[in-house]
């Protein structure tokens, strides 16, 4: 039986109703839905204390049974409180048994790019209240969701933008403002070769350009294979700009780097969004429109 188990390590889910729809909702499917005692829980706007928090994270090291999605309740911030205060060590040795299937996104990403750094493989997708608690949950959202947990491989494919190109290596990535944060810190992994997925929502053209240049002038996007962009909502430009907005940003982008970047897939911050495992194998194909990202190697719900 496939249940899921609610975490919190990040804010406040303020939309108490959403969160509530979207247990309803997995419920009424027959996924029992475990640890719902944390939805209440509150310090200022943090979705309980950094102890309480963390240790949504820590007991994820002792946490038993197969077939369990971990699933943060909604983003926010306050993961980055608690990177130094939980044994990734463990957790990564209780993933060599049935894994655990974790997936969220947005602040969540500081979370599974530590989890990366000791090997386990994470979903970027979607989360309780912004999600599956959505008025109206998005179909697409939800067969991706399950194509990716259920599919030891499988392929999403999106008109995309950018040079023709073939390109393999480890998918990583996330929210680029998160990955920005953890520039220079242990929590960062070290990839090199990979393909990197990026995507945040509510920042302008020129700030989403300066969190890029941060991760170029660190040597972190020289040493991909491929960068592919997911959306950018709320990036909208201004009359100051004068036509600099977000593909004017991203050819720029592409003007300094000599591998190639993909942008259009809907990834990120929307109601419509693929699921993408972090860590594991990819292959991006682009040619023409066509864009195809196949992956493979990640841990999936057993029969």
């Amino acid at each position: 039986m496939t249940l899921f188990h609610l975490i919190s390590p990040s804010g406040y889910c303020i939309n108490q109703q959403a969160a509530a729809r979207g247990i309803e909702r997995l419920e009424a499917a027959g996924y029992p839905v475990e640890n719902q005692s944390i939805l209440t829980r509150r310090q200022q706007r943090f979705a309980g204390t950094e102890a309480e928090r963390a240790g949504d994270i820590s007991a994820l090291a002792n946490l038993k049974g197969q077939n369990v999605i971990v699933m943060p309740v909604r983003g926010g911030y306050g993961a980055s409180r608690l990177l130094d205060m939980i044994d990734w060590q463990a957790i990564a040795a209780r993933q060599q048994q049935a894994p655990l299937l974790i997936c969220g996104h947005s602040d969540f990403t500081a979370i599974q790019m530590a989890l990366l750094c000791e090997g386990v493989i994470t979903f970027s997708g979607p989360m309780i209240a912004g999600n599956f608690g959505a008025e109206t949950l998005n179909t697409f959202t939800e067969e991706h969701f399950w194509r990716a947990l259920r599919n030891p491989a499988f392929t999403v494919e999106w008109n995309g933008s950018g040079p023709a190109c073939e390109a393999t290596g480890i998918l990583w990535g996330g929210n680029l403002a998160m990955l920005a944060s953890l520039v220079g810190t242990p929590w960062l992994p070290e990839m090199n070769d990979g393909i990197l997925v990026l995507e945040d929502i509510n920042e302008h053209p020129f700030r989403v350009e300066r969190m890029l240049l941060q991760l170029f002038h660190a040597g972190i996007l020289g040493r991909q294979q491929a960068i592919v962009l997911g959306s950018f909502s709320g990036a909208e430009p201004n009359d100051y700009d004068a036509g600099y907005d977000l593909p004017v940003m991203t050819a720029y982008l592409q003007s300094r780097l000599s591998i190639p970047v993909i942008s259009g897939l809907d990834f990120g911050h929307e109601q419509r969004t693929v699921t993408l495992p972090l860590g594991a194998q990819a292959r991006l194909v682009h040619s023409g429109k066509r864009t195809t990202l196949t992956m493979s190697g990640h841990p999936t719900l057993m029969e």
